[in-house]
């Protein structure tokens, strides 16, 4: 059994891993889940006590096996939530990051089960995001950030790297949602920002919104 705290940080070093694909530093950690170094350092400890992860110097943190079945539940249990929350639920995809954070630290195997069930066993949750089997497996899926398409390049929106309320709801307003196509009419190669088409609308948007939508192209 591991506390809620302990699920979380499981749960940041392994997203944290899965963007740099090596150790994760102590920083790193305390920057993503807005506490101390020194925190992250007695947490580190006590979860590599519990041979959930290592720690090497100059190289960082990396999660055990045994760490990464945890962080993969506790995603499991999120997206899927997720899932029922706007489908069942008719909860707004804006809405649900923080209900679904609450919910994805219950204990019951019999009632995610059952809840996968329930939910005709989805691969992805509202954002696109790929939801892990119960053994941990998480599907690879093609996809590029719209950031590297190049003008005249077409692409769907198949997920979005940002999850906060304000993104998605800036996304609503460009009627940009899983699915949507687009297509690059023009690029700034001095700041990254674009001009895309969506139905029958043009509009800019910048470099770091571009940067927070995933595509897939033909």
């Amino acid at each position: 059994m591991f506390s809620l705290a302990e699920e979380n940080y499981l749960k940041t070093i392994y997203h944290l891993e899965q963007e740099s694909k090596g150790g994760v530093s102590t920083n790193a950690i305390a920057e993503r889940m807005e506490t101390k170094p020194s925190s992250v350092t007695d947490m580190v400890q006590k979860l590599a006590e519990k041979k959930m992860l290592s720690y090497k110097k100059y190289k960082g943190t990396t999660l055990t096996s045994g760490g990464k079945k945890i962080a993969t539940q506790v995603i499991r249990k999120h997206r899927l939530w997720e899932v029922f929350l706007v489908d069942k639920l008719k909860f707004h995809w804006d809405e649900v990051h923080e209900v679904a954070e609450q919910l994805e630290h219950v204990q019951s195997d019999k009632l995610i089960t059952r809840l996968d069930a329930y939910l005709g066993s989805p691969d992805f949750d509202p954002h696109g995001d790929p939801i892990p089997d119960k053994d941990g497996y998480v599907k690879p899926t093609e996809k590029k950030l719209l950031s590297e398409l190049k003008k005249k390049q077409r692409g769907v929106c198949v997920g979005v790297k940002e999850t906060s309320s304000e993104f998605l709801q800036y996304l609503d307003k460009k009627n940009i949602t899983i699915g949507t196509k687009m297509q690059v009419l023009g690029k700034e190669f001095f700041d990254g920002s674009m001009i895309i088409q969506v139905g029958k609308d043009q509009f800019f948007i910048s470099k770091i919104i571009a940067e927070n939508i995933y595509v897939q192209t033909n």
